[in-house]
């Protein structure tokens, strides 16, 4: 059975499962070239109905014209392919699906329905599919928008799907997938259950990074998973600084966001080992170290610092460029551009001093 075959009968298969039969299929150009594309828009079994007219970091004007289309075209369900972008406007319409016409939606608060929505992922890196929370562009701000609702009620990952990968963006994904496991097992909110399933991803990531980076079929399938994990683990928790401190560099440098959240681990990770003193989680510092040695365990290594080495190295091996500093203004943008809410996750608490501090030593000329 060939991969095409494969991911049109697992979603003619979810589609019966939920009783829909005309969905809005909501993918990007690159699943467009896929035969499967083709071959779900002209089944009989489905009226779907397809749309890709929105940005990689979603724009709340594209969310409303997928919306439209949804009501118009009497859509009853929701297929998003992709990676982030595409998931995130799945859950945008049906967050919106239900509100008053006369107030930006964006502005109300979201009213749970049974629209069903199948997410499948054609990168390793989001976890998008597995979490309740969607990232849209309001007026040029970044909203963050958040309920149960919203996690996708269906999942279908096929490895084959990323064997198209440019490598670039193989590399970015997979960090990102890291920087989620990561976080979430040293965040402030983590608890058993999130730790268990950071834990998993860890290991799962160090396990398959090699073989996912030569592309073979058993190493797309576990870092599909791997990534998976680490997004059930940060729907528990959120992300922590190293996200916070991530997006801006993303924009500034033009470096894709895994790429950016990569730079941020391990200098974040050396500073907050020399500022234990600093510790915010409420179970003390013993804990937070102890959660580090950890992290360091899952990822193959001996010592956080020797898994600060691994990430340093791993990113040179990955030729995951640094940008430099150009500018003391610079450097105050970046700071200025940091999340305080996602600063309030972190298990060491950061201040603007601390942040400068951080930039400077991850982005300066040796």
């Amino acid at each position: 059975m060939t991969a095409t075959t494969d991911i049109c009968s697992a979603i003619l298969q979810t589609a019966a499962h939920a009783g829909c039969r005309q969905p809005l299929v909501i993918c990007g150009h690159s699943f467009m070239k896929n035969p499967a594309y083709d071959q779900l828009l002209h089944t009989s079994a489905l009226s779907a109905v397809p749309f890709h007219d929105y940005e990689p970091n979603p724009r709340y004007e594209s969310v409303l014209n997928g919306l439209q289309l949804f009501q118009d075209r009497h859509c009853d369900m929701l297929i998003s392919i992709g990676g982030g972008s595409p998931i995130d406007v799945a859950k945008s319409i049906k967050a919106f699906y239900n509100m008053k016409t006369d107030l930006p939606y964006i502005k109300q608060s979201i009213i749970p329905n049974a629209i069903p929505h199948l997410a499948i992922p054609t990168t390793a890196g989001t976890g998008s599919e597995a979490t309740h929370f969607a990232v849209i562009y309001y007026q040029g701000k970044k909203y963050s928008i958040a309920d149960t609702s919203l996690t996708p009620d269906y999942v279908v990952m096929d490895p084959e799907l990323l064997t198209g990968l440019p490598a670039y963006q193989r590399k970015a994904t997979m960090l990102d997938a890291l920087g989620h496991a990561i976080e979430s097992f040293w965040s402030v909110h983590a608890t058993e259950e999130s730790r268990n399933f950071a834990a998993a991803a860890l290991q799962k990531w160090f396990a398959a990074y090699p073989a996912y980076l030569k592309n073979t079929a058993g190493g797309n399938a576990a870092m599909l998973k791997a990534a998976h994990l680490a997004g059930k683990a940060i729907d528990m928790t959120t992300t922590t600084a190293a996200h916070a401190m991530s997006y801006k560099m993303t924009s500034l440098y033009g470096i894709a966001h895994g790429h950016a959240v990569g730079l941020c681990l391990p200098a974040l990770w050396k500073y907050m080992l020399t500022h234990m003193d600093q510790v915010t989680d409420p179970r003390g510092a013993d804990y937070t170290i102890t959660g580090f040695q950890k992290i360091a365990r899952h990822l193959g290594q001996p010592s956080p610092e020797a898994a600060i080495l691994f990430l340093r190295t791993l990113l040179k091996k990955l030729d995951m460029t640094v940008p430099q500093l150009q500018s003391a203004d610079e450097l105050e943008l970046l700071c200025a551009s940091v999340n305080l809410q996602r600063l309030s996750n972190n298990p060491v608490a950061l201040r603007s001093h601390d942040l400068h501090v951080i930039y400077q030593n991850m982005l300066s000329r040796t």
